[in-house]
């Protein structure tokens, strides 16, 4: 009985530490271990996931570059951007002509961002610091993009509005938000698709479209709501703002400042503003 107790025991543990590391990827443990598990496998992330570069420039590239076409020089926001696979996909197009910048907490996955997108380095900026958390004004980007990430945050709902808090009123959210079978073993983390849609209709957005994309995810459009006054790339001075209390950061050599709290955010050498590793 002690053996079949002690099987039983270990297969429950094992079941667990599946449904907490492998399809939760630690988000029920704390952003510390999901950072953790995507610097252990940032090496191997691209082969792991097999990304298909003709969908990525289909569903992604092309019709972000077309839905902002029509504003000038626009700056785009990429949440969580992992290796960079949307800011190659929207830097790949003739037709954007604007900058992005790319945020994510994995500082690995943010060197191999850095490697992999070199081709575009004069038009992409990196910054390391969590989602929860957006380091940049109010109003301030054309298109905010945040893909397969939003499951993984301690608060969906609080990021969807930092996300949309830094969107000018005109400019273009695209969100994900994970379905499929394993959809069910993240409660608070993914939504049914209707109830996604509802839960984006609760912020200032129109033009809300929620469609089908993969097997585990939905791909969801936006606009946010007001008079569009998009346009013009901005410098990081003008628009990074302290995360610890508002303050302006300025910059006029070496790293970032605050001129609030006096808080110093160092650029590494590979180019990455580390807002995270405040000193």
């Amino acid at each position: 009985m002690i053996g079949i107790a002690l099987a039983l025991g270990l297969i429950l543990l094992g079941l667990l530490l599946y449904w907490q590391l492998v399809i939760a990827e630690g988000t029920y443990l704390g952003p510390r271990v999901v950072t953790l598990l995507y610097d252990w496998s940032a090496r191997a992330y691209e082969r792991i996931k097999q990304f298909d570069v003709g969908a990525e420039q289909w569903f992604l590239g092309i019709p972000l570059a077309r839905a902002l076409e029509l504003i000038p020089a626009p700056l785009v926001l990429d949440v969580a951007t992992g290796t960079g696979r949307l800011p190659r996909a929207l830097l790949r197009q003739p037709s954007f002509r604007g900058h992005v910048i790319g945020l994510d907490l994995s500082r690995r996955m943010l060197c191999e961002a850095v490697r992999r997108t070199a081709q575009f380095a004069d038009r992409l900026t990196f910054v390391w610091q969590d989602a929860c958390h957006l380091p940049f004004d109010d109003d301030t980007f054309d298109g905010v993009t945040c893909l397969e990430a939003l499951e993984f945050t301690p608060n969906p709902r609080a990021v969807l509005a930092e996300l949309v808090r830094v969107l000018r009123p005109g400019g273009v959210l695209l969100v994900t938000n994970r379905v499929g079978r394993d959809a069910k073993f993240l409660p608070g983390r993914a939504f049914p698709r209707d109830e996604f849609e509802h839960l984006l209709r609760e912020f200032p957005l129109e033009e809300v479209k929620v469609r089908p994309w993969q097997v585990d995810y939905d791909l969801a459009w936006a606009v946010k709501a007001g008079t569009p006054q998009g346009g013009g790339v901005r410098p990081l001075e003008e628009i990074l703002r302290c995360p610890a209390c508002g303050g302006r950061l300025n910059r006029e050599t070496g790293p970032f400042r605050c001129t609030g709290c006096n808080r110093v955010y160092p650029i590494a050498e590979d180019g990455v503003v580390e807002i995270a590793r405040a000193l």
